[in-house]
């Protein structure tokens, strides 16, 4: 396991601790401006090309990014605007909604291992199996539809048996390959307010909005504990959680661009080198083709 996770004000510790309540939802006070941040991310987009097409050509790595916040929150825009630039032949995005039956016949990791990336591609989680642990936690009703042999009166073990099985399972990836970058989305319940009503005042967005996301407000609390308690039991070397401040979009999409950067451009990747054999070859085939 070669990867270690590069240092960031964001990164979520490994030894616990982590409180929701103590992080920032905004940029702090000195960072860029809306213009500069979108010609950071603009930069930024054309290294990730670059460092895309080494990972596709060493093809010994695969890359797991795995986005989660509330509703709103910018998961879409972002996966849009880091990953513009990107070969769609190395790259792949997937989302989970409610499971179907035919993943509800399996436990709650097969419908995302089925997804994930092969050697040299970066594969895109918008949600993911973390939903076991917070959607399902805040409405616990939802086990009784997933046909599980038994869930305890008290849930504290069933949740912390989920954990470890969701830590060993990124654990067993980071093993075999698989570089997992993980980035929760903090938006401030005000800004999820303004957005839920810009929404519904501009038509062309109209298809965004759902009741059932404001109705989810309600739970809000309930949410910030279960991201809390989520971020501390999961966040580990092999598999990072950071926490962006995402009220201000251009400042969420340029931090996010920047710690996948920075964790690719930390990888031992390479373009392979050529065989001397064949490559003492490359003369002749250049004779050949320059005498069509």
């Amino acid at each position: 396991m070669n990867f270690e996770a590069i240092n960031s004000p964001f990164l979520v510790p490994f030894s616990g601790g982590f409180r929701i309540d103590d992080q920032p939802t905004r940029p702090p006070d000195d960072q860029a401006d809306k213009k500069t941040n979108k010609d950071l991310l603009k930069s930024l987009v054309a290294e990730l090309r670059e460092l895309q097409q080494v990972l596709y050509a060493d093809d010994r790595y695969s890359v797991l990014l795995i986005f989660q916040a509330m509703d709103a929150a910018g998961k879409d825009s972002t996966i849009r605007n880091v990953m513009t630039g990107v070969n769609p032949a190395g790259f792949q995005v997937f989302s989970f909604k409610v499971p179907s039956a035919e993943e509800l016949d399996h436990d709650f990791l097969w419908r995302t291992s089925k997804r994930l990336p092969e050697r040299g591609r970066i594969g895109v989680f918008n949600r993911s199996y973390y939903e076991e642990v917070l959607v399902v936690r805040v409405h616990p009703g939802i086990l009784d539809g997933q046909k599980l042999p038994e869930v305890p009166d008290d849930l504290t073990e069933f949740w912390r048996l989920r954990y470890q099985s969701i830590n060993e399972h990124e654990q067993h990836l980071a093993r075999n390959g698989t570089v997992i970058m993980k980035f929760w989305l903090n938006v401030s319940r005000d800004e999820q307010k303004e957005r839920f009503l810009s929404r519904l005042d501009e038509p062309e967005k109209h298809w965004k909005f759902s009741v059932g996301d404001v109705k989810e407000r309600s739970h809000w609390d309930s949410y910030m504990q279960a991201y809390e308690e989520m971020l501390n039991a999961t966040s580990r070397p092999w598999a990072p959680w950071y926490a962006i401040p995402a009220d201000s979009k251009p400042f969420m999409r340029r931090s996010v661009a920047q710690i996948v950067v920075d964790n690719l451009k930390a990888l031992d990747i390479a373009y392979p080198t050529v065989d001397p054999a064949e490559k003492a070859r490359f003369d002749e085939m250049r004779t050949l083709l320059e005498k069509e």
